[in-house]
């Protein structure tokens, strides 16, 4: 074997160069793009094109042995396979074994054959590990066993067969080991490049979550000039942006940085790069000034990323970043300000839902207002029709008490109050009951003194009270007592509606929490503190009613 030691070297130097190639080639978005597994039908043509290549210059840069060529052509087809599947890799193998195959020699056809076939085998093992990261020496082994499989097919095609077996005999060895070398070698500068990418991913998701974190309060009032200024400002700081624009669909609404002379707040929109974006609804990259489509020829900004903003499926606006050099956008700044756009559109998603979400807040205290105002006025008026001759100063007493009960009733169901002003509202009802009621409706309260400032959602103990009069004591002959009691249990605020009513049981009644008065109540607490904190009734027939409402009890605002 007198050549096999300069055999070794020689393709070594050679392979050296390929390795040097896809080195460069890990530095290009396309290949990056395959990395992530999710390329469509033109970054696989491209993974063809450039693999062929590979296995075009592996035989170009071939060895003369013996009438064939010892060569470094596999590692096309195989990095095809590996990278692309098998479809890639028997398409690279095919056309890298034509040109073979026309370069003629009486191995011609053999090589033809098993460059195919080669590629063929590595993209089979591209369905086996393309979900995971593939080893080197799994790498290492793929192209051993596909060299094999290629002297193999020399021996059973090439004739005559002395001259192939002793081919094989010069050429099989060095090119099974450097070929599978230079193919390890590249699948680690493949995993090095995936490395890198995963860690640029990680190092912009944490950012763009830090820029959301700072800028969801501000978000969750919409998308208008206010908010997207402060938006916008916070992304002009985070990064590296010559300059950070938001827009809706028709005006800017906040341009911070470079080009902010003529980029003003309010104007229309004016850059040809933001009408298209909000056409096609994606993701768009002006490489210059000529893309960005400025009406000013004074504008230093060059190149730009504009991102729609959307909710649901509706594009409501754009996010961009400019740059102030041309071709200035990197695959950092490309996955970071897609993720700020999915952000924001979740974001304004959520502020939209939680405007719904108050609106039909609002909507059932209003319903229960009406519920609530129309029945009580007119028995309110009848019970003072009847004092103003006999007791004109009792008469009087509950116009007063009535005017309050509404006034409250009006503007204390849309925001925290204290228990003391609750209780107001809650007196206020219960004497207009008194008075109609006489002696059927006694009232005892338990308050303790640091309960009175402690802050409850307004209009939320009423409904109580009026429940356990409506439906618990009035039904009951001679009437009854309630008792209320707040204070402070287990670290919770705790307020205690108690009566000795006529009850209920699941089978005989309906418990009133079926009514829009205690289940808004209930909804409410919910809404506001979660499922920890609730509205608890029980009951029995002939036993009387407790309900029991709980809420932080808030330490700071205890005077």
């Amino acid at each position: 074997m007198p050549l096999l030691h300069p055999l070794f070297i020689d393709l070594a130097e050679r392979t050296a160069t390929l390795v040097v190639l896809g080195f460069f080639l890990s530095r290009f978005r396309f290949f990056r793009r395959m990395l992530r597994r999710t390329d469509g039908p033109r970054d696989k043509v491209i993974t063809i094109i450039v693999c062929t290549l590979i296995g075009i210059y592996g035989t170009y840069a071939a060895i003369p042995i013996e009438g064939a060529l010892a060569n470094s052509r596999v590692i096309g087809p195989v990095m095809a396979g590996l990278l692309g599947g098998p479809l890639v890799g028997t398409v690279t193998g095919f056309l890298a074994g034509l040109h073979r195959y026309f370069l003629g020699g009486f191995t011609d056809v053999a090589c033809a054959v098993s460059t195919t076939v080669e590629g063929l085998l590595a993209g089979l093992v591209y369905l086996r590990y393309h979900q995971r990261s593939m080893h080197w020496g799994v790498a290492w082994m793929v192209g051993f066993l596909a060299e094999g499989v290629q002297m193999l097919i020399i021996l059973a095609i090439a004739r005559p067969f002395p001259e192939a077996l002793r081919l094989v005999e010069i050429i099989a060895l060095p090119m099974m080991l450097v070929n599978a070398s230079a193919i390890a070698l590249l699948v680690m500068i493949v995993q090095a490049a995936k490395a890198e990418e995963e860690k640029i991913g990680s190092m912009q998701a944490q950012r763009a979550l830090q820029i959301a974190d700072i800028t969801l309060p501000i978000l969750r009032q919409g998308l208008d000039e206010y908010s997207a200024e402060k938006a916008a400002r916070v992304i002009y700081n985070m990064t590296e942006a010559a300059a950070v624009a938001i827009t809706d669909r028709e005006k800017i609404l906040a341009h911070i940085g470079a080009g902010n002379s003529h980029h003003r707040r309010g104007t229309p929109l004016q850059t040809e790069a933001t009408l298209e974006a909000l056409r096609t609804q994606k993701v768009l990259w002006a490489k210059n000034k000529e893309e960005i489509g400025c009406s000013s020829k004074d504008c230093p900004l060059h190149s730009a990323i504009v991102v729609p903003l959307k909710k649901k499926d509706s594009t409501v606006g754009t996010l961009k970043l400019y740059f102030k050099r041309h071709h200035e956008v990197s695959v950092v700044d490309w996955e970071l300000a897609r993720g700020l756009a999915q952000l924001f559109s979740t974001q304004l998603e959520i502020a939209d839902l939680e405007k719904q979400a108050a609106l039909l807040a609002d909507a059932e205290i209003r319903a229960l207002h009406a519920q609530i105002n129309p029945h009580f006025l007119f028995n309110a008026l009848n019970t003072i029709s009847s004092f103003i001759r006999t007791k004109p100063e009792t008469a009087r007493r509950l116009i007063v008490n009535l005017a309050e009960f509404f006034r409250r009733n009006l503007h204390q169901g849309d925001r925290m109050i204290t228990v003391e002003e609750e209780m107001k509202h809650v007196e206020a009802y219960l004497e207009i009951e008194q008075a109609r009621f006489g002696d059927k409706l006694r009232v005892e309260t338990s308050i303790h003194p640091d309960a009175w400032k402690q802050h409850i959602p307004g209009l939320i103990l009423q409904p109580i009270v009026e429940n356990a009069v409506k439906h618990g004591l009035l039904p009951k002959k001679k009437g009854g007592t309630i008792h209320i009691f707040i204070g402070k249990e287990k670290g919770v605020l705790t307020v205690r509606v108690t009566d000795n009513g006529v009850g209920f049981t699941p089978h005989t009644h309906t418990p009133p929490l079926s009514g829009i008065g205690l289940a808004n109540v209930r909804s409410r607490l919910h809404a506001l503190y979660g499922k920890p904190y609730d509205l608890v009734i029980e009951s029995n027939p002939g036993g009387g009613t407790v309900c029991t409402l709980t809420m932080p009890w808030e330490e700071r605002n205890v005077s």
